[in-house]
């Protein structure tokens, strides 16, 4: 394991190399925020993909690749001035910001927000001495408390939450952020008569519009009908909810699923190959036998 001083040596590094490639390289020299903020979506997901398979080699790349972005638009923030948000459309762009200026109010934002490891508030806020939280739960509930005196912070519970987070993540958020101010069943088991009922209420819906008779995708190009998938949403809502109280994150085990799906079909796939067989031209009988050899790999 590095030493601190190794840490920062390397980190230096870093920053050295940033402000090579900003003054002599092309395409470094045109990226704007703007240009940035696809690849880093795509960064972002690539880490998360190598998280889920636990690959501690591709989870150090990608984390080196995630910290790029971060570095890259700490450099781009000191080339000029800025209006932070919160400035009016009338203000003078004020102060550029770099490295040490993300550095230190990330510093600033953890020291206010974990009262029960410094004590007070870093800003000198009315937080007394003396707060404590035994469990990540309570620690949970804590945080939402003080993020809503945060100077510049949320105004609501529900107010930091992204709109652009993928809706599972999002759900689980509104969830959880809810749940630690005390919205939330008294009794984890009670979600299960709200699942049935939701399941209920999509199946009357579907029944509503369903035509026995129609094959499958006879109606393949006919909107989708609005109750439906407001039924639909209810139930998932549900479901994640569900997932929440027994301590599982909903996107992970999806994401489970479908690395999980995704071996199996590869498996039936190579078998049908080597018995010179196209899926195209196998019963769905044939693959389904295929399908359980599969599951016994």
């Amino acid at each position: 394991m590095s030493s601190r001083e190794e840490q920062l040596k390397a980190f230096g590094r870093l920053l050295d190399i940033m402000d090579d490639l900003r003054e002599k390289c092309p395409w470094d020299r045109k990226q704007t925020f703007d240009s940035l903020r696809q690849n880093t979506i795509e960064e972002t997901y690539e880490l998360a993909t190598a998280i889920s398979r636990h690959d501690m080699n591709e989870i150090s790349k990608e984390l080196g690749d995630v910290l790029l972005h971060v570095v890259f638009y700490a450099k781009m923030g000191s080339e000029t001035k800025w209006n932070f948000s919160g400035s009016s459309e009338k203000d003078e762009p004020r102060d550029s910001f770099d490295i040490a200026d993300v550095c230190n109010r990330l510093c600033d934002k953890l020291i206010f927000r974990h009262p029960h490891v410094y004590g007070r508030i870093a800003s000198g806020g009315e937080q007394p001495f003396g707060i404590t939280a035994q469990n990540a739960e309570e620690v949970s509930k804590l945080w939402e408390q003080v993020k809503l005196k945060e100077k510049g912070g949320n105004k609501t519970v529900l107010g930091g939450i992204p709109d652009s987070l993928p809706s599972m993540v999002k759900a689980y958020r509104i969830q959880d952020k809810v749940a630690n101010v005390g919205f939330d069943w008294e009794k984890r088991e009670d979600v299960w008569e709200k699942v049935k009922e939701e399941i209920a209420e999509f199946e009357q819906e579907v029944r509503k519009n369903d035509t026995t008779s129609a094959a499958p995708n006879a109606n393949a190009d006919k909107p989708l009908n609005d109750g439906m998938t407001e039924e639909f949403g209810d139930l998932l809502f549900a479901m994640i909810n569900a997932a929440r109280l027994y301590k599982i994150k909903p996107d992970n085990a999806l994401e489970q699923t479908n690395l999980k799906f995704i071996k199996r079909f590869n498996y039936i796939e190579t078998r049908a190959r080597e018995m010179g067989r196209e899926l195209k031209d196998m019963s769905i009988d044939e693959m389904e036998a295929l399908w359980q050899e599969a599951k016994k790999q």
